[in-house]
């Protein structure tokens, strides 16, 4: 009652301050007071008064319509406000448009919460800031101006008036600032005679809400006499921007089985309308949801936060009975807190009921039967399996393992990625003759765990009976390589070895033959029925086709099987030397000065035979007559010498005699020849043309010069 009181004193005090101020005024279209502040009491009651506007077109207010953002309010055709039922809360503010057949305009009502501290009438009505300004006397009164954005022509359209009393002859109004000479350029303009302010088109409070301008008076040079004051243009907010789902369209989850009242996803909505209104103020809705099954409200969206949770019971949130666990929601958010008024958007949420593992894997059939050839190795048989989660997923992919009858670890099972099954393979070749059939018991699992009530059961186990067919194997060389040890030079006909095959197929009784597939050298022959190989060639260790010491020929043994088997083996002869090699000199001629002096001509010697059977080498010189007794030939080690050369030899080709001798009992002597070129020599040059020209009826053998440091 008390505050009913107070509004009763504001709602008079408000028209007396406006007579006396205006009263000296000229009339200007619109309310009279564009802004008013208010006390929000503990309730507005229905139908009782709360404050009077004045709206005045200057023309008899024909047609006069007042409109309120707020449904709950209404103005009354005398300008009273009124709310239309008891209301506790109301927002912050209300708009008031009024339109005549001349003119209109907009008038805002600015709420204080109750909770707020109250202050005096006089407090109501003073100025505060720039807003809410209540027009006083003073030299330049420019009051806020408040407009509806969204305004139709024509334009330009009076929205407001500056006043300046006593103002002098001949001087203007002007306004600056963004919107009039700043971007955007053009909106408003001022009557400089008058001081009335003009829009030019229609503005959008999204893009700006407030102009803050600057008002002064200038003479008539342009100088400005007075001011500049602020004169800030409000653009009141109208719902014209539907709410956008900026995030859309929306994927959730949901695990089947969850408990009701789980949530799945939030959406969420834009509007771009002032959020401090019911323009912006948006509540959701769920239009439509695709399949209609089990229910056709499986699902429930928090109409102010935009959260979807389940509302079904876990049992019909069923993946496996679904006929589709994919649902999709049609989705509303409106504005206007949802009154018919509001505008909508919409965007579609996608559920998808997630599998669990709640179905086991079970065997098509207890028992699978296979067969298998021996020796041979792959797949067998293929395991079906059905489960009723879903494909592609942990819950569905299966686990297959051998649990008994596998102690040689001859079989493995592994997952076809493909279609789930169990590929059972032999990994080592089985034996008829050691055992025609095998039994394995089979489980399978999923990769994903049951969940707690559910457990594998015996539909998960499976038998798999694999036969083993018997085939003609193949003979085996006992052992494989087969070695021996010969001495070379053997005489023909000399045994080797006799080599043994086994024919792995013991119940058929068949009997083997033996040929000789690969004998490089054709040394050898082997007897077709029992095995025995004898040398039809001379042995010889230092063949090329010996490699360190060793000779190597493949041999095949072939049953009478049906069809034949033929198997492989390798005869490996090891061949111990024979002294039959003698040794030989190697190295180039050599060439010296005949003024040289302490001439070593250093040569060597080699052997195709080996220890004991070579080196160490005996060098001697061969039987010498007349001038040639002057060579002296020296061991150097093992498998050199050298040979001292006479001073002053004349310039000529000189043949030496030399015997070597290999280390073998008995050796084997070989008598050859060195040759010494003796040629004459200056600084730059070697010339033995000369010594080229002598006749020696010897056999040349090629010789090299070496220091005892090259060696």
């Amino acid at each position: 009652m008390q505050h009913n009181t107070q509004l009763s004193l504001a709602f008079l005090l408000s028209q007396v301050l406006l007579l006396a101020f205006t009263e000296d005024l000229e009339c200007v279209p619109g309310f009279q007071q564009k802004v008013f502040h208010i006390q929000h009491p503990p309730a507005f009651m229905a139908d009782q008064p709360i404050l009077n506007l004045v709206f005045d077109d200057c023309q008899g207010n024909h047609k006069l319509n007042f409109e309120v953002s707020n449904p709950d309010f209404k103005v009354e055709p005398n300008g009273v406000l009124i709310a239309l039922r008891n209301l506790s809360d109301t927002g912050r503010a209300l708009s008031i448009h009024a339109r005549s057949a001349q003119a209109e305009d907009t008038a805002q009502v600015l709420i204080a919460n109750r909770k707020e501290k109250q202050g005096s009438l006089k407090e109501i009505f003073k100025a505060e800031g720039s807003l809410g300004t209540v027009r006083q006397r003073r030299s330049i009164v420019a009051t806020p101006i408040i407009i509806s954005e969204n305004q139709r022509p024509p334009f330009p359209r009076h929205v407001g008036k500056v006043i300046y009393n006593d103002r002098p002859e001949g001087s203007k109004f002007r306004i600056f600032g963004k919107g009039v000479e700043q971007e955007p350029k053009g909106a408003f303009r001022i009557v400089e005679s008058t001081g009335e302010v003009l829009v030019t088109r229609p503005l959008d409070r999204e893009a700006i809400a407030t102009y803050q301008l600057q008002v002064e008076i200038t003479d008539v040079s342009g100088k400005s006499i007075e001011g500049p004051v602020p004169l800030d243009i409000i653009i009141i907010d109208q719902n014209d921007n539907r709410p956008l789902f900026l995030g859309g369209p929306y994927t959730g989850h949901v695990m089947e089985g969850s408990p009701t009242g789980s949530t799945v996803m939030r959406v969420t909505a834009f509007d771009a309308d002032d959020p401090a209104t019911d323009n912006a103020l948006l509540r959701y809705n769920i239009l439509k949801q695709t399949p209609d099954k089990p229910s056709p409200n499986m699902f429930y969206i928090d109409p102010e936060k935009g959260d979807i949770v389940t509302v079904v019971s876990p049992v019909l949130l069923d993946r496996e009975t679904m006929e589709n666990p994919m649902y999709e929601l049609i989705i509303e958010a409106k504005d206007m807190g949802s009154l018919d008024a509001g505008l909508t958007g919409t965007t579609t949420a996608t559920i998808v009921v997630d599998d669990k593992n709640d179905h086991a894997p079970e065997f098509t059939k207890k028992e699978f039967q296979a067969t298998v050839k021996e020796g041979s190795t792959g797949v067998i048989v293929n395991l079906t399996v059905k489960d009723q989660d879903d494909p592609e997923t942990g819950a569905w992919r299966a686990v297959y393992t051998i649990i008994n009858g596998n102690p040689g670890q001859s079989f493995e099972i592994c997952t076809n990625p493909k279609n789930n099954e169990g590929m059972l393979l032999v990994v080592k070749p089985l034996d008829y003759e050691i055992s025609a059939f095998h039994t394995l018991l089979i489980k399978v699992e999923n990769e994903d765990p049951l969940v707690p009530d559910i457990a594998y059961d015996t539909s998960s186990t499976a038998t798999v009976q694999i036969t083993v067919l018997d085939v003609n194997e193949a003979p085996v060389f006992h052992p494989d390589p087969m070695t021996v040890t010969k001495q070379e030079n053997i005489p023909i006909g000399s045994v080797v070895l006799t080599v043994n095959a086994t024919d792995p197929d013991t119940l058929q009784h068949q009997t083997i033959r033996y040929s000789i597939n690969k004998d490089p050298a054709e040394w050898l022959e082997i007897n077709p029925t029992n095995g025995t190989i004898r040398t039809r060639g001379i042995l010889d260790r230092e063949s090329p086709l010996v490699i360190n010491n060793v000779y190597t020929a493949h041999l095949l043994a072939i049953d009478n099987g049906s069809p034949p088997a033929t198997g492989t083996g390798t005869l490996q002869i090891t061949l111990e030397d024979v002294n039959d090699n003698a040794p030989s000199l190697y190295q180039v001629a050599s060439a010296v000065c005949e003024d040289a002096k302490d001439v070593k001509v250093i040569f060597g010697a080699l052997d195709k035979d080996v220890y004991p059977n070579a080196e160490p080498f005996k060098f001697e010189l061969s039987k010498q007559s007349g001038q040639d007794k002057v060579w002296k030939i020296t061991r150097i080690n093992s498998t050199h010498a050298q040979v001292t050369l006479p001073q002053n030899l004349k310039k000529a080709n000189y043949n030496i005699p030399i015997l070597v001798a290999d280390a073998g009992k008995p050796p084997l002597i070989n008598n050859t020849e060195l040759k010494i070129q003796v040629c004459s020599c200056t600084k730059y040059k070697m010339d033995c043309s000369a010594s080229s020209a002598l006749h020696i009826s010897m056999v040349l053998i090629f010789i090299s010069l070496f220091s005892l440091y090259g060696l």
